[in-house]
């Protein structure tokens, strides 16, 4: 048994599949297989169930899964002592991100190239996904860190944030709408959101901290929303709404889309509901030290709580 196999068979598991998993580790699909065949040759049960489309470990798998992931966590911490007496930061960094958070809070791209330029060692994972199973993935230990909407103003059990992005909900209105009967101008026009029930509303998916803050705020109005069309990229919302499909639901600022005039925006009131951006990590830091200076650069580079 060799480490690099036990790598191999948590980047199969975390990847649900040999393709996405040989990919990320830079080999071939043929050769990920064989070694993971030699592994289990070795142990003398499967590890994988590769019956389905989905990859999933076995019984046993399952119960191999955490002390493979131990013996690499054991093999990293000792590589990292002896790059602590050199000065050398080597690692890896798992990193979560709800969909359009980049272009309302800040400049991934940019923050991961100088994160790079200073630490060519350290490799960073970059991926997409909810609220909900990022949250999840941070207690579960496969995210380092995450940049997830915050359904609340308390952090769950076991998870640590900081507000980056507080702004309120609008309703982005194709013109010729009833609800813009008797609005003029655009400065300060608003909505309650009792008018909204019955609409065909167009919002994030379900497990993003935008549907929740809508879902209990028609919940204390005592209505269901009638959301119609998702998609993950507020662009999207807006662009449907623009066609007449339905009023988009979106966070407010200054990136705020008219499409060319072709929409206007409501600050929805009574109540008043909030998007809320945060960065988050376990509320006992991250566990590796690769993972710990990233969020503090993060803590750095992110700016403050901002709000309309």
């Amino acid at each position: 048994m060799e480490l690099r196999q036990l790598r191999y068979f948590v980047c199969v598991v975390e990847e649900g599949g040999f393709t996405r998993a040989a990919a990320r580790l830079h080999l071939s699909q043929p050769g990920l297989s064989a070694q993971i065949r030699q592994l289990e040759k070795e142990l003398g049960q499967p590890l994988l169930d590769r019956s389905n489309r989905s990859v999933t470990p076995t019984e046993v798998g399952r119960a191999v899964l955490s002390y493979a992931r131990a013996a690499l966590a054991a093999a990293d911490a000792v590589q990292q002592t002896v790059d602590a007496y050199t000065g050398l930061l080597r690692g890896r960094v798992t990193l979560g991100l709800v969909s359009g958070a980049t272009g309302h809070a800040f400049d991934i791209a940019a923050l991961l190239a100088d994160f790079h330029d200073a630490y060519p060692a350290v490799e960073v994972t970059l991926t997409e996904d909810t609220t909900e199973r990022m949250q999840a993935a941070l207690l579960a230990g496969e995210l380092d860190i995450a940049v997830l909407g915050q359904a609340t103003e308390v952090p769950p059990p076991g998870v640590a944030f900081r507000t980056v992005i507080d702004v309120p909900l609008v309703a982005a209105v194709a013109p010729g709408d009833p609800l813009l009967d008797g609005v003029e101008g655009d400065g300060g026009a608003s909505v309650p959101l009792a008018d909204l029930r019955d609409r065909p509303l167009i919002c994030l998916p379900r497990g993003t901290g935008v549907r929740a803050a809508l879902e209990r705020g028609c919940a204390s109005a005592g209505f269901r929303p009638r959301v119609t069309f998702e998609a993950a990229a507020p662009h999207v919302l807006a662009q449907l709404a623009a066609r007449g499909l339905g009023i988009a639901v979106l966070p407010a600022g200054k990136d705020e889309p008219t499409h060319d005039g072709q929409l206007r925006t409501l600050r929805i009131v009574r109540p008043e509901m909030r998007a809320r951006i945060a960065l988050a990590w376990q509320a006992d830091g991250p566990s590796s030290p690769a993972a710990r200076v990233f969020l503090n650069r993060l803590r750095e580079a992110l700016p403050k709580p901002s709000g309309t």
